[in-house]
């Protein structure tokens, strides 16, 4: 771990603005090797060996790290002349419409990359290539050109100027940022295990119920329409434990501005599990929500309608309103319960169990839509605990989601602090270098 001490120090104008005093500003081509993938081998004769070929799609832009890679043979390296680029290279998109989210990643190991990829490595012995990773982070790279289509080219790359400070400055730089790019890593990985775990425990607790995974055997179990469920659970219709409503339509000259009407919820507002209020995307105000498609505390909301099958019957449970009144669009459907038969808490974990087979009750439209049949949707059959069992079975599922949503807090924190850090470190409004404690 370095030992590391801020300090103070003045500074210099520059092309890249103010900078301290001892550090440079060279074209990045100056220092550093600058090169484009290899093509992508055609034909499936061509997978399934044992050489790591990276494509723009396994950037994880969130983390700024590989997702994955595809595998190809020594054959396909031959035929189309790849070159295997070493563990470190720095790669980003040269090209498409992927480069507006301005990927970042360094290889975790020697690999091949797709020629839609640009690949930069330093070659100075006064140039890190984790400084030099972490620095191109900071900047945006791309530049539109014809028809708003991001490019690059090796020519524009080469000259894009690069503040390089000491090598003792680039060091303290590279490791403090690296510690918190690995807190990020590691708490994504504690976030995807708790994700796994709450897939695990609904299987298994919309299978057996609220007993322990060594208990599972001894619950009996019964053949039902819709398959095996504990002897004791029944079976009913959504539309018999809850009111599912579509949501409302209105004419252009019925919305009005913010301050005069009521809000209405509409799918793109509609998140992974929560909604996002502040979003203005398809955000509607209109001067009247009948009390009936107003949402209230505790109703399911689904999303009815989708360009993507995957997509149809997503679902949010309203926990808490920013204000009273919101309303909710056409293609969004809401669940609401009827009676005290079921915990809307447990409709919800149900809802997204594997219990709910969205895609039997979806139909295509002639504009390629993919929408959730109501009617039918109502009448999807399900399995009912008693009300006992339906509390611990939402208890315990909802404590893995706070244990999660805690974990994304922190993750978002981290991120927000390594933001905060790249920027000030980058342009030396923050000073660091390694402790000479030969000075003591």
């Amino acid at each position: 771990m370095l030992d590391i001490e801020v300090f103070e120090g003045g500074f210099k104008e520059t092309e890249l603005g103010p900078l301290p005093e001892e550090w440079e500003v060279v074209g990045l081509g100056e220092v550093a090797e600058i090169s484009s993938g290899g093509s992508a081998p055609q034909g499936k004769e061509y997978f399934g060996g044992k050489n790591p070929f990276i494509r723009v799609q396994h950037l994880d832009n969130d983390n700024y790290t590989i997702k994955g890679c595809d595998y190809i043979t020594d054959e396909a390296v031959r035929k189309y002349k790849l070159k295997l680029f070493p563990k470190g290279t720095i790669i980003f998109p040269k090209s498409g419409a992927s480069i507006y989210s301005e990927k970042r990643a360094k290889l975790p190991f020697d690999a091949y990359i797709v020629s839609h990829l640009m690949a930069v490595i330093s070659r100075s012995p006064l140039l890190l290539q984790d400084y030099l990773f972490f620095n191109l982070i900071s900047k945006k790279l791309s530049k539109n050109k014809a028809d708003n289509y991001p490019t690059l080219n090796i020519s524009e790359v080469s000259q894009i100027p690069l503040p390089l400070p000491p090598l003792e400055e680039q060091k303290a730089i590279a490791g403090i940022l690296s510690t918190v790019q690995s807190a990020i890593e590691k708490t994504e990985k504690v976030i995807n295990a708790l994700k796994n775990l709450k897939k695990s425990m609904m299987k298994h607790l919309f299978t057996y119920g609220p007993v322990a995974e060594e208990e599972a055997e001894k619950v009996e179990l019964k053949e039902t329409e819709i398959g095996l469920i504990p002897e004791h659970w029944e079976v009913v219709r959504l539309g018999e434990v809850a009111d599912v409503d579509r949501g409302l339509s209105w004419r252009k000259f019925e919305e009005v501005s913010n301050d005069k009407g009521h809000l209405i919820i509409s799918i793109p507002n509609i998140k992974d599990g929560y909604i996002d209020f502040n979003s203005k995307y398809n955000r509607y105000i209109i001067k009247h929500i009948p009390i009936s498609k107003q949402i209230r505390l505790n109703d399911i909301l689904f999303v009815g309608s989708s360009g993507s099958i995957e997509n149809v019957g997503r679902s949010v449970f309203i926990e808490s309103l920013p204000i009273e009144g919101i309303g909710f669009a056409s293609f969004v459907f809401r669940a609401r319960v009827k009676n005290n038969a079921v915990i809307p808490k447990f409709l919800y974990f149900m809802a997204n169990s594997h219990w709910f087979n969205y895609k039997d009750y979806v139909r295509r439209s002639s504009d390629g839509k993919y929408n959730l049949q109501l009617t039918e949707f109502k009448s999807m059959k399900i399995p009912l605990p008693p009300l006992e069992e339906q509390q611990k079975i939402a208890q315990i599922l909802q404590s893995i989601d706070q244990r999660i949503e805690k974990e994304e807090k922190y993750k978002n924190a981290l991120q927000n602090l390594f933001k905060s850090l790249l920027h000030n470190l980058m342009t030396g409004k923050i000073r660091v270098r390694v402790k000479d404690h030969g000075e003591d």
